[in-house]
């Protein structure tokens, strides 16, 4: 069987993917490292073909670890861990040298700095004075830029802060120089407490951890507002709605995995895997039956990944097997809603969402397993590149845009665009190249207008649809969902405020916002300026996603 992929995929799987020899020589191709992945995940030859064919089929695919390490020698298949930080020398010291070595075996890593005593408490052991958590983060920082994941690709790590930590300020306050945490996305721990305390405009006391006593109070307001002002401006933090989290949570968790799809317990770590679902339509339905199949031999998939990882500390195996966190989730939502003719900035897609999302976890929880969770939402990113489908549950950023690949560019236009293009008559490469330096097709006359709707960019899209989507998938999922509020340059201060404020009331687990431009360097560009990043995969044009 062929494994049709696009000329960039393939560059992409060269880079990071393809086995090499010493010499750094590829001695596999694509449909041998499905093959090498199918049959490391699976546990008899039907399931070995089975696997193999929604691979090559391009119906479901694992995180890149996985692809990257299954039946290798390192053999650590998690995208994601989570790890504790102590309050104390051996505490924070020990949780760099774990963090370097899941960075090392291919992983990203998640940390609640919240447990740090704060800056200027005293330390009775030298009876001198802590430099407090943003200091400590520094470290974490510096050491994923000298240890790569894998060599394959740059560290990525949550940092997360508690609301009521005396030094929240001076966190939430980091990313205002560009050059800070570069390895880290950012998010403040608020609590149902906070939250209220915004809307009543009333104080909050900020508690040292060490103590465990009130450090002084201060204004919700003005916490909340300087964490918005900072997103409008860096793109970081985001919010992590810590108690939603743990309402459900059998033991307290306190953070979650880089893009914040996974929270999870400390050292717990989760495997990923996606169905596209923009190749399960049929005569523009849904095929259910489809769909029934791919979460069934999803869920074994990952859960045999769980039984043949080898984890890179001892305490994550144990934990992991112990709970058997998993995260099934989709990508190609975006294109599945093209292909039904549903427009994503509408009510419909959002009820499609849910139908979509609540098929999926009732067929994954029919067999009665032993997983604590098993559904999630993930940005896909590179793996999507691979299937040739967009990103997550992302909406099209661009419908034609210029991507860099070995020193050139290259037109990329959407193929379900160009098809309707080419079908409606409508199509021509001057076209083509006029949408890619505009960076829209809104507001073209040679486009019809139920297309400009259809193929309407994420940056079109009214902030609380972005919101409404999220919550819809949220509703269904176990773990979490990632999803980017992306938004428009000249989007407001306030805009954020109130996705923020949305994202709160209809249960979400976090929130992500990003105004395009904020960020001095971005992994694509709407129109005349660079080239996307060839590993740039349709979602959140910040930064590129490394699961």
């Amino acid at each position: 069987m062929d494994f049709n992929i696009s000329r960039n995929a393939y560059e992409v799987l060269k880079k990071r993917y393809l086995l090499k020899d010493r010499n750094g020589k590829i001695i596999e191709t694509p449909v041998k490292m499905l093959k090498r992945t199918a049959k490391a995940a699976a546990k008899n030859k039907k399931q070995e073909k089975t696997f193999f064919e929604m691979m090559a089929n391009k119906l479901f695919l694992p995180n890149s670890p996985t692809l990257m390490n299954a039946g290798t020698r390192l053999g650590q298949l998690s995208a994601c861990f989570i790890l504790p930080v102590e309050d104390s020398i051996d505490g924070i010291f020990g949780a760099v040298h774990n963090m370097a070595k899941i960075h090392q075996s291919g992983g990203g890593t998640g940390f609640s700095f919240s447990r740090l005593r704060p800056e200027g408490d005293i330390v009775m052991s030298t009876k001198g004075v802590a430099s407090g958590p943003v200091s400590f983060m520094k470290v974490f920082d510096t050491a994923t830029d000298v240890i790569k994941q894998g060599g394959k690709r740059r560290g990525a790590n949550m940092g997360i802060l508690h609301c009521t930590h005396p030094d929240i300020e001076k966190f939430i306050k980091i990313k205002q120089n560009p050059d800070a945490m570069r390895n880290f996305n950012l998010s403040v721990a608020v609590t149902d407490k906070f939250m209220k305390a915004v809307k009543s405009n009333s104080y909050y006391p900020l508690i040292n951890p060490r103590t465990k006593k009130q450090a002084k109070k201060i204004k919700a307001k003005k916490i909340f507002d300087l964490i918005v002002k900072n997103t409008w401006k860096t793109g970081d933090p985001g919010l992590i709605f810590i108690d939603e989290i743990n309402r459900k949570s059998r033991k307290k968790i306190e953070a979650t995995n880089p893009c914040g799809e996974v929270p999870a317990l400390p050292y717990e770590s989760c495997n990923l895997g996606s169905i596209n679902v923009s190749e399960i339509i049929k005569n523009q339905k849904i095929d259910w039956d489809k769909l029934k199949f791919l979460v069934h031999n999803g869920v074994i998939f990952l859960n045999n990944v769980i039984d043949i990882n080898k984890f890179p500390l001892k305490q994550t195996e144990k934990i992991t097997k112990a709970n058997r966190r998993i995260g099934l989730g989709i990508m190609g939502f975006a294109d599945m809603l093209i292909k039904l003719g549903i427009p994503y900035d509408s009510e419909k897609a959002v009820k499609t969402a849910e139908k979509l999302m609540k098929f999926i976890s009732k067929e994954a929880k029919k067999k009665r397993r032993n997983n604590i969770a098993m559904t999630t939402i993930a940005p896909t990113g590179t793996i999507s590149i691979i299937a040739g489908c967009s990103s997550g549950i992302e909406p099209l950023f661009a419908v034609a845009f210029y991507r860099k690949i070995i020193n050139k560019k290259m037109l990329e236009i959407n193929p379900l665009f160009e098809k309707i293009a080419k079908e409606r008559g409508f199509y021509s490469k001057s076209l083509m190249k006029t949408i890619a330096e505009k960076g829209t097709i809104k507001g073209n006359k040679k486009i019809p207008k139920d297309i400009q709707r259809l193929f309407a960019s994420a940056l079109e899209i009214k902030p609380e649809l972005h919101v409404k989507m999220q919550a819809a998938f949220q509703k269904y999922t176990d773990n979490a969902v990632s999803k980017t509020i992306n938004l428009p340059n000249n989007a407001s201060v306030n805009d954020i405020k109130k996705a923020f404020m949305l994202a709160y009331k209809l249960k979400c687990k976090g929130i992500t916002a990003y105004r395009y431009g904020s960020k001095q360097q971005q992994v694509l560009y709407a129109g005349k300026p660079p080239a996307a990043h060839p590993e740039y995969a349709g979602g959140c044009p910040a930064a590129y996603c490394p699961y």
